[in-house]
């Protein structure tokens, strides 16, 4: 594993129950403001449920896709208490 996805990872990891944040801004925080597109192929390829992949959205608001599927992603977030 790289040290970037490993920070994506941790960063991921950290998301509090109920929130969201953007892949641009994961990437920002993870040292690679311009590598949003790799933070989704990253967690695109996560299946550990301790990384809540399904708390990043795209920078305009929208949910994105999700490894296990869309309606995953929205029933995950409404459990959550996310508002989107």
């Amino acid at each position: 594993m790289s040290s970037f996805t490993e920070k994506v990872l941790a960063i991921v990891k950290k998301i509090p129950r109920g929130k969201m944040m953007t892949y641009a801004t994961v990437a920002k925080r993870a040292g690679s403001p311009q590598a949003f597109r790799t933070v989704g192929s990253i967690l695109k390829k996560n299946f550990n449920p301790a990384i809540p992949c399904h708390r990043v959205i795209r920078s305009d608001g929208s949910l994105g896709e999700y490894n296990r599927g869309i309606r995953e992603k929205i029933r995950k977030l409404r459990r959550e208490g996310a508002i989107f």
